[in-house]
C-alpha cells in the first residue's frame, strides 16, 4: 500500500524545469560530477566512459553533469581525464554526449583546470594565480608557478574553445568548475590568490578571472546552450573563501546571465565535498543547505544543491519549498545507475545504499577522500560493464586496487 503522500513526494522531484537558456530538465535529479577517469592515454572519451554514461542516461536522472574535463592536455586533475582542447577527439566525444542523452537526459560536460593542484603531466611545473603551496599532502611536493597576463588571457581562450567544442558534439552545454580548490577556484581564494594586479587584492578583483571566463565561454556557446557553474558556498580553510564574499560571486553570476548555480564546498585540504569536513547544516541533512537558502532570499536564480542528500522527503521538501531547483546527488549513482528511476517512483531513498568506506583513525582525511576518488571509479568500471546494483570494495581492498591501478596509469599518462 503506497504512502497517502506519495503522490505529492513525486511531483515535486519529477517535475520538469526549463532554464533561463530555454532548455528543459524532464526532473530535478541530477548526477553529480564524479571524476571518471575513464579517458584513453590520449584524452579521448574511452569506450568504457561512453557505456557508464549509457547506463546512467537509461537510470532517469533529469540531468547527467560528467567529470572533470581538462582545457589543456598540460594540466591534469588525475590521470585518464579526458581532454577537449581541439578537434581530434570530437567524434569520441560526440558518442559519449549521444549515450547519455539518448533516453532524455540532459547532458553537461563539467570544463576544468587544476591550477596548482595538478597531479599531472609530472614534468611540467604546476601554475597558479601565486607562486604558493597547496597544504594538502602530496599536492604540496612542486611549487606553483605564478600565472602570466598572457598565461590568463590564453585560458580564457581555452575555457571557451572547450566549451564551444562540447556543444558541438551534443553536449546541451557546460558546467565551469570554479570549486574544489582548482584553477578558478584558486583565484577566488585570498589564500591562494595574493597576486597584486587587477586579478588580486581585493574580493572584486579575484572574482574577475571567473566572470571573464563566463562571458568568454558564453559567446562562444550562444545563449541557447546550458552554461552551469559550480561554486563553493565556502573553502572551510582559515582564511579561505567564506560565505559572505562567496555569496556575492554567486549574485555577479547571476548578472553574468549563467543558467543554473551548483553549490558545493571545500578543497584538496578541506574536503567538505566528500562529506569529511562539513559546515552545520549536516545534521539536518544536506552539507550546503543554510547557504543555499541565504542565497535564494537574494537570488532567483536556478540553484543545484549536491552533498549529503540522503531521503527523499528532504528532496522534495526543499524542492517544494523552493531553497533550490535541482538535487545533485553522486554516490548513489556510483552504486546503482538507476537510483533516479526508484527515486522518481518513490521506491528508495538514498541512504540505503552502500557508501565509500571509510578509514576510522584522526588525521586522515586526505587518506579518506582519496578512498572515495578510488571507491567510485572502481564501481564505475563495474556499472559499464553491465552491474546494475555495486556493493563497492572495503577500505583495505579499495586501497590496493587504487594504488596498483594509479601506478600503472602513471606510467602511460605522464
Amino acid at each position: 500500500m503506497p504512502p497517502k503522500n506519495r503522490t505529492r513526494r513525486i511531483a515535486a522531484v519529477g517535475s520538469p524545469l526549463t532554464l533561463p537558456c530555454g532548455v528543459t530538465l524532464p526532473n530535478r535529479i541530477a548526477k553529480a560530477a564524479m571524476s571518471e577517469q575513464l579517458a584513453g592515454i590520449d584524452g579521448a572519451p574511452s569506450q568504457t566512459l561512453t557505456r557508464l554514461y549509457r547506463a546512467w542516461g537509461r537510470g532517469g536522472a533529469g540531468l547527467l553533469v560528467t567529470g572533470n574535463v581538462m582545457i589543456d592536455q598540460r594540466a591534469y586533475v588525475e590521470p585518464r581525464n579526458v581532454t577537449l582542447a581541439d578537434e581530434r577527439h570530437l567524434e569520441a566525444v560526440s558518442n559519449w554526449a549521444r549515450a547519455g542523452s539518448s533516453e532524455g537526459a540532459v547532458m553537461l560536460m563539467q570544463i576544468n583546470h587544476p591550477g596548482r593542484v595538478a597531479v599531472g603531466p609530472l614534468h611540467r611545473r604546476p601554475v597558479g594565480p601565486s607562486a604558493l603551496r597547496p597544504q594538502a599532502v602530496g599536492f604540496n611536493l612542486r611549487k606553483p608557478r605564478e600565472l602570466t597576463l598572457d598565461e590568463i588571457d590564453d585560458l580564457r581562450r581555452r575555457y571557451a574553445r572547450t566549451a564551444e567544442l562540447a556543444v558541438v558534439a551534443g553536449f546541451a552545454g557546460v558546467q565551469v568548475h570554479a570549486a574544489h580548490g582548482y584553477l578558478l577556484s584558486q583565484f577566488l581564494s585570498p589564500v591562494a590568490n595574493q597576486r597584486g594586479d587587477v586579478y588580486g587584492g581585493n574580493p572584486a578583483n579575484r572574482r574577475r578571472l571567473l566572470l571573464e571566463v563566463v562571458a568568454e565561454v558564453r559567446k562562444a556557446i550562444g545563449p541557447t546552450a546550458i552554461l552551469s557553474v559550480k561554486l563553493n558556498s565556502a573553502d572551510f580553510q582559515s582564511k579561505g573563501l567564506e560565505e559572505d564574499e562567496s555569496l556575492d560571486v554567486a549574485l555577479a553570476l547571476e548578472q553574468a546571465g549563467i543558467d543554473l548555480l551548483e553549490i558545493s564546498g571545500g578543497n584538496y585540504e578541506a574536503p567538505a565535498m566528500t562529506g569529511v569536513v562539513a559546515d552545520s547544516t549536516r545534521e539536518r541533512e544536506a552539507y550546503f543547505l543554510r547557504y543555499a537558502e541565504q542565497l535564494r532570499a537574494r537570488s532567483a536564480m536556478p540553484l543545484m544543491l549536491t552533498g549529503g542528500i540522503r531521503t527523499l522527503d528532504f528532496i522534495n521538501d526543499v524542492l517544494g519549498q523552493g531553497a533550490v531547483d535541482v538535487i545533485g546527488l553522486g554516490r548513489p549513482f556510483a552504486v546503482r545507475p538507476d537510483i533516479a528511476a526508484d527515486l522518481l517512483a518513490g521506491n528508495r531513498e538514498p541512504e540505503t545504499l552502500p557508501t565509500a568506506p571509510r578509514i576510522p583513525m584522526p588525521g586522515a582525511d586526505p587518506i579518506n577522500s582519496y578512498l572515495q576518488l578510488a571507491w567510485h571509479a572502481g564501481n564505475f568500471r563495474r556499472i559499464a560493464a553491465g552491474e546494475s546494483q555495486v556493493s563497492g570494495r572495503g577500505a583495505v581492498r579499495t586501497l590496493i586496487t587504487a594504488g596498483t591501478t594509479v601506478s600503472a596509469r602513471a606510467l602511460t599518462q605522464f
